[in-house]
């Protein structure tokens, strides 16, 4: 065997080692129907840290983003923002997610949004929507997978996704959330480290020679693939304009509003960590690996292309192509574990929660008629999870799209998401009619906009999806639907409690305020029409006019999390708030129909 697929086997039997361990004990601790789904409520401070970051960037931003960046040039590497737009929609509903969770015993997003509207109809559309997001989103994870195994390990492509579904679904389904969280901290670690890695192998490589022969090598490459080439394209379609740069990050914030990571704020020990996931984590730490070195591959694999030296077909071919040129044996099998853990860090996590929301507000819920013991409950919730694992299996077999884009329309079934959660943390008003309605209105958008009408516009499908089912809900209060006095009291005392515990103190409110006008002045000139100036602004550091742009927002976009989270005062908690999130609770959910006789 070549010593090269030595340090790629040697390295992946060492982490399947890890994973299968974590899934194991996993297997023989859960005990409980919560402390498998959501954790016990009990993961800890630095596990959510690095695991909800790894799960947010994944094996899309690992090998689909170079790719994307080599197919389309500096226009998409705008997509690398979503380092910021990600946290953002965080910034808005995770803490609350959490106090909700902590004061209600929901253990399901279903349970939340049926409790605040009244109304069993959105529970079944949040699981239409958590099962939609997670075959097509782990899908493409499997298929980055596949063809990563492939390139390096010379694995046939069908033969290399069923391998690394089962890795995945091993200690997912043996291990619950826990298991996930906790395999996703050393995910992090790998995912960051392959990114930087392979990215300053390509720089160093005497081909390039070091930064200035890149750079200088970037300025010689066509205009349009160092441009955005305009703001708008009246039409379907239209490639990278400006709108579709902004609506794509729409998609992207949808990430964090998912049903999944809605389950898993409800899953953490406490909220302390969020606003560090937000800020350092993902906006500086991840965003220093993506504004640099996946900008590093792309821009490369194109010059490479250019000079005859590399032949990608399609954009998940760059990455592993880049991998098994330059890098030499031990990095080349960091570089694929590093990979192959950005893959598995967001299929697990979705095909856990989502096999968790599907076994309680389904099975549980309406075929069990909530009477099921917890040992019941693990073992359908296993069940449930091997079947979306199979889904996923299925959509990576039948999809031909772009990586990234199959992953954009996956993410707008999060950002629909918005639409309910605005409502429960907020006090967004419409009836709850207008809540199941616009939920209807925005899943078929969001198909109509994908596979029939795609991009309107140059507008990405999740914008649609969400703008549609606002202006539904929105429609129904003025066509005068009204809600009942049960549920009219019930939102009066959600909003009342949240007010009370989740109120800013008056320097945070003088941050908000200013927060309301710095964010959208923020995503005009970083993501919106204002990156036009970009593509003849300056240019710093050999970089050009338009990446120097990117690296300018990206560091104004640090501060602006950084006053968001903290200083408005989005993110963060007091010892008082825990203190009464602790203690003023009352539990709406039936967890199960026995108890638990600790040990």
């Amino acid at each position: 065997m070549d010593d090269k697929l030595v340090w790629v086997w040697a390295m992946l039997i060492l982490y399947i080692i890890y994973c299968f361990w974590w899934g194991l004990k996993g297997f023989f601790s859960e005990k409980t129907a919560s402390g498998y789904g959501i954790a016990g409520r009990s993961i800890p401070f630095a596990a959510f840290l690095m695991a909800a970051t790894a799960a947010s960037f994944s094996g899309w931003t690992f090998i689909g983003h170079p790719g994307l960046i080599w197919k389309a040039g500096l226009a998409y590497a705008f997509a690398s923002f979503y380092v910021l737009t990600i946290p953002i929609t965080g910034a808005f509903f995770a803490k609350r997610n959490w106090l909700m969770g902590k004061r209600y015993g929901f253990i399901t997003p279903g349970d939340m949004f049926a409790y605040y509207y009244n109304n069993e109809s959105v529970r079944w559309l949040t699981v239409l929507a958590a099962f939609l997001y997670s075959i097509f989103y782990s899908g493409l994870q499997l298929i980055a997978a596949a063809k990563l195994f492939y390139w390096v390990a010379g694995v046939p492509e069908t033969i290399g996704l069923w391998f690394m579904a089962f890795i995945v679904w091993f200690y997912v389904v043996t291990g619950g959330l826990k298991a996930s969280t906790w395999v996703g901290v050393l995910q992090f670690l790998l995912l960051v480290g392959g990114i930087i890695l392979l990215g300053v192998f390509v720089i160093i490589d005497p081909l390039f020679g070091g930064w200035s022969g890149f750079s200088a090598s970037v300025m010689k490459l066509d205009s349009k693939l160092l441009e955005v080439p305009r703001v708008i394209n009246f039409g379907l379609g239209g490639g990278w304009t400006a709108m579709m740069i902004l609506t794509y990050m729409f998609a992207l914030m949808g990430i964090q509003s998912s049903p999944a990571f809605t389950l898993w704020n409800f899953g953490i020990k406490s909220p302390k960590p969020l606003a560090w996931q937000q800020v350092f984590m993902s906006t500086f730490v991840v965003g220093l690996a993506l504004f640099f070195f996946t900008a590093f591959q792309g821009m490369g694999a194109k010059v490479l292309q250019l000079a005859g030296q590399l032949a990608p077909k399609v954009d998940g071919d760059v990455v592993p192509m880049l991998m098994t040129k330059f890098l030499p044996g031990w990095a080349l099998g960091l570089c694929f574990l590093g990979a192959i853990a950005a893959i598995h860090s967001t299929a697990a996590p979705y095909i856990g929660t989502g096999g968790t929301i599907i076994q309680r507000d389904v099975w549980w819920r309406f075929v069990r008629k909530q009477a099921g013991s917890h040992k019941e409950q693990i073992w359908t919730n296993r069940i449930f999870a091997t079947l979306l694992t199979l889904a996923a299996v299925i959509v990576s077999l039948t999809a031909s799209d772009a990586i990234v884009m199959i992953g954009g329309f996956a993410t707008a079934f999060g950002t629909i998401m918005y639409l309910l959660l605005l409502g429960v943390h907020w006090g967004f008003k419409f009836p709850s009619i207008g809540a199941t309605l616009g939920m209807i209105a925005a899943i078929a958008a969001c198909f109509l906009t994908y596979y029939t009408y795609k991009y309107p516009l140059s507008m990405h499908t999740a914008f649609w999806g969400i703008a549609v089912g606002l202006a539904v809900a929105y429609l129904c209060r003025g066509l005068g639907f009204k809600d009942s006095e049960e549920t009219i009291a019930r939102q009066a005392e959600v909003r009342a409690w949240l007010d009370s515990i989740d109120g800013p103190s008056e320097s945070g409110k003088k941050w908000r305020s200013a927060m309301k006008f710095v964010v959208p002045i923020w995503y005009f000139m970083a993501l919106g029409p204002g990156i036009m100036l970009g593509n003849k602004g300056i240019s710093i550091a050999g970089f050009p006019p338009i990446w120097s742009w990117q690296i300018i927002w990206w560091i104004i976009g640090i501060v602006v999390m950084w006053a968001l989270c903290f200083k408005a005062e989005m993110s963060t908690t007091s010892a008082e708030q825990i203190r009464r999130a602790d203690v003023e609770t009352m539990d709406v959910t039936k967890e199960s129909d026995e108890t638990v006789v600790k040990k």
